[in-house]
């Protein structure tokens, strides 16, 4: 049988392929040419990105919004080094991406020549695993690796850099398709793990759930819904799993932790036994959880906490005790929905410009059924505190990290992963201008992303927190441009507004358009947020 070669960089395609890659977002430079060139025979869309932060976040929205696994693509030196800030947004909140560099040839590596620098010992602190790939074979291995310990392992990115000659190289066809023929990994939960957590849910008279975003990366939000219904058990979220269960059923207590429901924060204080799946107990999450049991499920070993620590997939757990016979805990039911599972936020103001709580509520109104992207600021707060999530990943946050400048890339991502369907990235006008350059690959693409800037000419939180803990604020106020001729010149629709009842009516008008669209929503720049209850 004759034997054929292919490059590293047409291998690594196939292997994108293989595993049903759908978008791989990028910049091009010198030392990934030869991937690009490999691209360009292949079905899976480059999306060309304006900065490779925006690469990044892009992949990670993708990610969030699919359940999928994002990846992204840069040339070493500068190009890798723009990547870092998202991926390790990525890192901070679990999100499943690969992250693949160019870099100078091998016998140029450590000669302190252009653009050569330490590629991996800057992406290690900030990913699962970082490939120093020496030949093609390797970078193929690598790659495969990469989605399997994604799939079967833990969530966050995991980073491949090839030097351009190894890209360059060739490799037998063959051993690629026999590695990619012979990838079956499986997992599976110790049936003695499994008996000890029956025994403990027949027991409990106080059963609360924690779903976190490992549910939604497993694909179990189905499952954990009619789990929950069959054995009646209350379920809390994490911020990044918000929508899990829709925040208006039945058994839904809320968000739990900092900010979160009195109903939720009740349920965890008092509960007897807790089933912490795919989430992380953060102290954030566990902020008032009391003297419960706790079963933990994770992929990722490394953060089990609780009684009983299970490593393994949630979709399988809950296969594995959806038989358990509980306890009649209708009582415990009754006690936990006598507190609010919503918050209470005045919104009915009538002040012009605008308060920003104002302006949120009429942006959520208006966009109850998009996907709602949120950047980090004041906003961010009344989102929280305003949004009621009714399914999952229709709303995306970086809550681990909390970059600026997160929300229209990440919405890029999120626009490509539900086609069709109308995605509102709420950000600051400081957000805004961290990475507005992506209003260029918004407009090439076409996509249907309505930005909402809440603009109050400042960096509002960090003048909030100088205020209340130095006295005085210091340079944090905003001479901004004028976003919407900035818009404009994109290509890309626009409209400024400041009053009551003008917000609502801009969104609607911009999500029947289905094409992009940039609100300039001048708000009151003297409102604070409210601070986080204090747990008792």
């Amino acid at each position: 049988m004759e034997s054929h070669t292919l490059r590293c960089a047409d291998a690594l395609v196939k292997v994108f392929e293989k595993f049903g890659v759908k978008f791989i977002f990028g910049h091009p430079g010198e030392q990934i040419l030869p991937l690009y060139d490999a691209l360009k025979e292949s079905e899976i869309e480059h999306v060309l990105m304006r900065h490779e932060q925006g690469a990044a976040h892009a992949a990670d929205g993708f990610a969030r919004a699919s359940s999928n696994t994002g990846v992204c693509i840069a040339t070493g030196g500068p190009g890798a080094m723009n990547l870092v800030m998202g991926v390790a947004t990525a890192y901070k909140d679990s999100v499943p991406m690969i992250v693949v560099t160019g870099d100078v040839p091998l016998k140029l590596k450590g000669k302190h020549g252009f653009q050569d620098i330490d590629i991996n010992g800057v992406f290690q602190p900030i990913t699962i695993e970082s490939f120093q790939i020496q030949n093609a074979e390797e970078g193929v291995l690598a790659l495969i690796n990469a989605f399997n310990i994604l799939k079967y392992k833990r969530k966050g990115p995991v980073h491949l850099n090839f030097p351009k000659d190894v890209l360059e190289s060739l490799v037998e066809d063959s051993l690629v398709d026999s590695i990619l023929e012979n990838n079956n990994i499986k997992n599976f939960i110790n049936p003695l793990i499994t008996e000890e957590s029956l025994k403990l849910i027949e027991n409990s008279e106080k059963p609360l759930i924690i779903a976190g975003a490992g549910v939604l990366w497993s694909k179990s939000s189905d499952k954990l819904l009619n789990f929950a219904e069959k054995h009646k058990i209350p379920v809390a979220s994490t911020y990044h799993s918000r929508g899990v269960l829709p925040e208006d059923h039945d058994l839904s207590v809320g968000m739990i932790g900092l900010r979160g429901t009195k109903a939720a924060n009740y349920a965890g204080k008092n509960s007897d036994l807790i089933l912490a799946l795919g989430c992380r107990l953060s102290e954030r999450t566990c902020q008032g959880i009391g003297e419960a049991k706790i079963i933990h499920v994770n992929l990722d070993e490394r953060v089990l906490d609780g009684d009983l620590k299970i490593q393994g997939d949630v979709n399988q757990f809950l296969d594995e005790i959806n038989n358990v016979q509980l306890l009649n805990n209708e009582e415990w039911r009754s006690n936990i929905f006598k507190h609010p599972k919503t918050f209470t936020v005045k919104t009915n103001f009538s002040t012009i410009p605008i308060k920003p709580q104002r302006a949120i509520k009429e942006i959520l109104d208006a966009a109850e059924d998009s996907v709602i992207v949120n950047d980090a600021g004041t906003h961010t707060t009344w989102v929280t505190l305003l949004k009621n999530v009714k399914t999952p990943a229709s709303l995306l946050f970086s809550g681990g990290f909390g970059p600026m400048g997160y929300g229209v890339p990440a919405a890029i991502g999120a626009s490509l992963a539900n086609p069709g369907k109308p995605v509102v990235a709420i950000v600051g006008d400081g957000d805004f201008q961290m990475t507005l350059q992506e209003l260029g690959t918004i407009h090439e693409l076409k996509l249907p992303i309505v930005i909402c800037i809440i603009n109050n000419s400042s960096l509002r939180i960090i003048k909030q927190w100088q205020e209340m803990y130095y006295g005085k604020s210091y340079q944090v106020e905003l001479e901004n441009p004028d976003f919407k001729k900035l818009a404009e010149s994109y290509h890309v629709n626009s409209l400024g507004v400041n009053s009551p009842g003008e917000v609502i009516k801009a969104v609607r008008k911009a999500l029947t358009m289905q094409k992009p669209y940039l609100l300039d929503i001048e708000v009151d720049q003297t409102e604070c947020i409210p601070l986080p209850e204090v747990l008792e």
